[in-house]
Order: C-alpha cells, then structure tokens, then sequence
C-alpha cells in the first residue's frame, strides 16, 4: 500500500481522539542551530479549532488493526473498514516532512492493539526515541499509551514524549465492561498512578539540588465518550473530579459518541446533542479555574446540565440569595461565581480596586460581557433592584448565554 493511502486511512481513523492539545511542553531551544521543531521557538504557527483543539499536530494512528473489540470503536476487530499499517521509520519520516513543510508542529500517535499491548506500546516508543535520539526532533510529541503495556514501557514513552494519556473511555466501570469487555477499569487507573508517581518524581529535587531526567513534562491526559451510554452529566464530572484529584490530569477530553458503521445494536441510534459536550468543557472549567465542586455544578434533578444556558449561569439562578455581589467588597472566590465574570477580569478587578472603587464604565473597558452580569453585581453606578428576583430572569439570561450552533467534530 502507498504511504498516501495508509496516511489517508489512519489519519482519518484518529479523527476520533479528541485529547490532542499540545499544552504544558517543556521548552526546546532550537535556535542554536541543532535539532528542529521547538514549539517554544519563533517561527512556529500553531492553529487552533474553535473548542480550543489543536490541529498542528500529525495526528495518526500506527495501525486500525486491533485485537479488542469495543462496540463503540470503528476500528474494532469486528468493523469492517479498510486497515493500513505504518512501520515506526514511516511514521518518523512523515512527521519530519510534514514538520519541514511547516504543516505541524508535532506528533500525536495512537494505535490499535496488534499482537499483544507489549509489542504494540513498543513500537510507539520506538517511533518517539528515533525522533528524538536519531533526528534531534525537539517538536512536541504526544503518545497516546495502552494500560496494559508493561511499566518499564511507559517509563520509556515519558522519557521522549512531552504528554502521555491513557483513555478512560467510558465514565463507569460498568459501562466500560459492558461496551469493551477487553478493557479493564482497574488496569487503566493503575497505569494513572504509576504516570503520576513518574511525573511527580521528574518534578522533584534530590538533597544534591538536581533535578531528575524529565518525564512527560506535560503530564498527562484522558478521554471520555459522552453519549455512548445512559451515565448521566453528574456522574461524568464525578468522575471527571476524581481523575483529576488522584492522578493530577492536565485534561480530561469529552467526545460526543459519533455513531460508526454497522454499530452493535446496544448503541444509540444518534448521537446526542453536541451542545452537552460544550456544556461539560464548560463544567469542567468550572472545577479546574473557578473554584467549583463536582456534585454543585448539576442542579437539575435529573443529574444533566442545562443545555440553554452556561453552567455557571444555572448555578447562580439556583443560588439568587447570594446576589447582587458587591465588586467592589467581595472576596475572589465570589467574584469567580459571577456570572460572565473570567479568571483575568477578576484578577483585573482585584487589581483596579486597590486604587479606587470600580464603576460599571470600567468593566466595559474590561470587555466583559456586561448584559450577561448585570442581573448579578452591585456597582456605585448599578444596582440590579427588582430584575435579580424576576419571574422572567432564567428566560432572559438563557437567551444570553446560549451558546452559538456548534458544528460536529467531522463537518
């Protein structure tokens, strides 16, 4: 098969991995005349999807050929779709062409399960050590890794790779027994932590001041499908919640279930609405910058996300009590409560504040979307009197903050 036709192939059986951002990298100079690729450097152009994806990565599989056979995966053992294959020196020379034409920046690297974990996760590595070792690739590398290839194999794929994920693939361990019986819950969350312990202990000083060889210094990463099972919004932020707690995550990616040719009949028929898998990122926000518990942001009895407003937004309509906020007097962690109000306008606020008190004038110097926080500040020139308390608030709020039509991840 001509490489043409097998990057045609496995660069459109990875489309479906949505956990490709190259963030937290550490810095490779290449401005002293040796290696290429700095993603740090001048001279790199980075595009970026509007859900914030990054898309100046080579992002393919090394094979659609796999042993498992998950009901959600169109590569599974059972699909029927056409199979191509890399060799590791092929996926070395594409990504050194690609970069050369400065098409990329990077690589992001899956694979299906061929042979046994071991072999494959090899042949991933091997992919990453000649990039860096033979060609002095300094370039961001993301290694998407399998949880049930032996420690000593993930030990090496952070030694070369600026980020490592393992996919969590389902919110449940019931949902992942039953929709990909291969997989094993337990497997994967060990595979977690012993990252974590690596990348913690690459951060770490010996008593001598160095610091040890650098492991995935962009730590690491996961992937739910949303959709393709009855787990509920409440129950996927729990997750979500814990994954970040006890393995340090840098993201957890939320893919909206695609549905795939000749598709099991346990699937659903569609998928569901791309706006959940908007609201979740929002959500997910909220625990990761804002300051958010996972069991607060869900107020609906149901365990969903509101699909008509921003979480954020929801939340401070189940919670009118604590509004108007007073921007001039409240602490932080109120303010990044407020509707509208972001992380940098807040720190903005706190800032200006110091010097004198802040007026409704000002926050439109801020850009900040003052129609949506109105209805919940307190200013010396605003006071939103009756309106906090009004019948018709969640009608008027929800017509703010919906969000624009989001188009799939394949249009």
């Amino acid at each position: 098969m001509e490489i043409k036709q097998k990057l045609e192939i496995l660069a459109d059986a990875a489309k479906y991995d949505a956990s490709c951002a190259s963030s937290g990298t550490e810095k490779r100079n290449s401005r002293d005349g040796k290696g290429i690729g700095s993603t740090t450097g001048a001279g790199i152009c980075h595009s970026y999807a509007p859900d914030g994806r990054c898309i100046s990565l080579l992002k393919i599989l090394l094979t659609n050929f796999c042993l498992y056979d998950c009901v959600y995966c169109v590569n599974r053992v059972s699909s029927n779709v056409q199979r191509a294959r890399f060799s590791a020196e092929e996926v070395v020379q594409l990504t050194l062409a690609f970069y050369r034409r400065n098409y990329i920046e990077g690589l992001f690297l899956s694979s299906g399960i061929i042979q046994n974990p071991d072999y494959t996760m090899e042949q991933v590595v091997e992919v990453a050590r000649s990039l860096r070792e033979d060609h002095d690739f300094r370039g961001y590398i993301h290694l998407k890794t399998i949880p049930d290839a032996s420690p000593d194999l993930l030990a090496r794929a952070g030694r070369y790779a600026d980020r490592l994920s393992i996919n969590i693939e389902l919110p449940t361990a019931t949902s992942l027994s039953a929709l990909a019986p291969e997989k094993d819950s337990t497997a994967i969350r060990i595979s977690m932590a012993r990252l974590r312990e690596r990348i913690d202990a690459g951060k770490d000083k010996s008593t001598s001041g160095k610091r040890p060889p650098k492991f995935s210094p962009g730590g690491q990463s996961t992937q739910m499908i949303v959709g393709a099972d009855a787990t509920d919004d409440k129950t996927i932020l729990t997750t979500s919640a814990e994954l970040y707690g006890q393995y340090r995550l840098r993201r957890v990616y939320y893919s909206a279930f695609s549905p795939i040719p000749d598709a099991s009949p346990v699937l659903p028929l569609q998928s569901p609405p791309l706006v959940r898998e908007h609201r979740l990122y929002q959500a997910d926000w909220l625990m990761r910058f804002y300051g958010f518990e996972s069991h607060e942001i869900v107020t609906s009895e149901q365990g969903m996300l509101a699909l008509d407003m921003d979480p954020k937004t929801a939340w401070a309509l189940q919670h009118r009590a604590m509004f108007p906020v007073d921007i001039n007097r409240a602490p932080k962690a109120i303010l990044l409560r407020v509707p509208g109000l972001g992380v940098r306008n807040v720190q903005r606020i706190l800032a200006a504040r110091r010097v004198r008190a802040v007026r409704l004038d000002d926050l439109v110097h801020m850009r900040a979307p003052i129609q949506r926080m109105l209805p919940f500040i307190q200013l010396p020139d605003h006071h939103p009197g009756a309106t906090l308390d009004a019948a018709s608030l969640p009608a008027r709020v929800s017509n703010i903050s919906a969000a624009p039509q989001q188009l799939g991840l394949f249009i």
